[in-house]
């Protein structure tokens, strides 16, 4: 009698496909170190207290198939008036012809592809190291069958004159694309990275990506991502940080659009005196579900955290905050900060929050906390009575309410963009 193929037998079955043969043997070991994990996982369902408010079953009951696309036209996602190098994922694979990029000394820049076959020291050392976890089913299969990525690594006290946009476009319709990228900034180094996901045509794409990023000893790292995928696509991003000694790394997170949208958010903060930002904001609409969930594992004494989530979410959709901050014994002195807000714009919209520390430090500020609620109708009235109708009123509420989760955006062209895009969604 012929077993009957599960959920995760028919997903790894197409992923399988993929020829990875050409591969150097040490990235073909890390592939079947992940597929072994493979073996003993399980999709999760809402028994799973990480998994409790987001289910899966619309992904994973589906049949993928990976899809190489040669071109596309990526002017419709390009950031007005941003100087940038650009660098351009279609489905999962790199595309050099529409990348763009300025060399710059003490910058390494490449596809994910090239870099293996030509390792340098720093990729060899930090590629996989902090995405070994066998726990989240969804980066283990990021980890076995990733197809491209990019690679940025900034030389030691180097200064990185332009951002890098890395441009994901899905295409076509139940594709699997699965990006992965390794950002590292090296000691006293600064890099500015923007992620944008987009899609091009189609219906029903899943998108599986995965970013390390290492920042080294006062080094700086941004990292801004941007997903507004129209219509019935689903997206799980894995980000997974690693910190050392007096550096400081910011991740800006705003999800205009998503079926189903997770964003796991791994930092670990390893060493003294670092800085440590998150910001987040989603806009839910129709029945877009959005799930963020964080974790911070301060380590070591005295370094900052700040986190603050923002949601608005109309007609059904649906929000979900898990933020947690762990301070660990040797974590003095650490100065933790954790605020979730949410906006419900209609009376089926609904959001979960649960923002949590959980603390064995005994010299620490550590605070946290979230609110849920409709439009302050006496802060309308107000501005009712300023002259200001009741729609222009709301939508002012809104946005300044919006704009506000994101101001730790320091690219100017891109905190522009973020902006106009608030503005769309509540002026239409």
């Amino acid at each position: 009698m012929i077993a009957e193929l599960t959920k995760k037998d028919i997903m790894i079955e197409a992923l399988a496909r993929i020829d990875f043969s050409n591969e150097p043997q040490f990235a073909q070991e890390l592939r079947n170190s992940a597929k072994t994990d493979l073996a003993n996982m399980e999709f999760p369902t809402t028994k799973k207290e990480y998994w409790k408010y987001t289910r899966v079953g619309k992904i994973i009951n589906k049949t993928y198939t990976t899809q190489q696309v040669d071109t596309v036209d990526i002017t419709p996602y390009l950031i007005p008036n941003l100087d940038a190098n650009i660098l351009v994922l279609v489905n999962g694979f790199y595309i050099e012809s529409l990348s763009q990029i300025t060399t710059q000394e003490g910058i390494t820049v490449s596809s994910l592809s090239q870099v293996k076959n030509n390792a340098t020291e720093g990729f060899s050392k930090h590629f996989g190291t902090y995405s070994n976890c066998n726990q989240e089913i969804f980066l283990v299969l990021n980890n076995a069958f990733h197809t491209d990525g990019i690679f940025i690594e900034a030389a030691k006290n180097t200064v990185a004159e332009k951002p890098y946009h890395i441009i994901n476009i899905t295409t076509g319709t139940n594709v699997i694309a699965q990006s992965r990228n390794l950002i590292i900034g090296n000691v006293g180094a600064q890099v500015k990275v923007i992620e944008s996901f987009v899609n091009l045509s189609g219906n029903e794409n899943f998108v599986n990506n995965a970013t390390e990023i290492f920042v080294d000893e006062n080094a700086n790292v941004e990292y801004n991502k941007i997903q507004d995928k129209e219509g019935d696509h689903y997206h799980i991003s894995s980000e997974q940080v690693y910190q050392e000694a007096n550096s400081n790394f910011t991740i800006n997170t705003a999800t205009f659009n998503g079926a189903i949208v997770r964003n796991n958010l791994n930092i670990v903060v390893d060493a003294s005196n670092c800085e440590t930002n998150l910001s987040g904001l989603y806009l839910g609409k129709n029945s877009d579900h959005i799930d963020n969930h964080t974790v911070v594992d301060h380590k070591q004494p005295h370094c900052n955290s700040n986190e603050v989530y923002k949601g608005v979410l109309d007609d059904k959709s649906t929000g979900v905050f898990n933020g947690k901050v762990f301070v660990r014994q040797a974590a003095q002195i650490t100065n933790a900060f954790q605020q979730n807000n949410n906006i419900l714009l209609s009376d089926d919209a609904n959001v979960n929050s649960k923002p949590e520390l959980e603390i064995y430090a005994d010299d620490v500020k550590c605070s946290h906390g979230s609110t849920t609620g409709q439009i302050d109708e006496e802060a309308i009235f107000y501005l009712q009575s300023r002259g200001i109708s009741k729609r222009n009123a709301i939508n002012l509420m809104i946005n300044a309410f919006a704009k506000d989760a994101l101001e730790n955006i320091s690219i100017e062209a891109l905190a522009e963009y973020v902006d106009a895009k608030i503005e769309e969604r509540f002026t239409k």
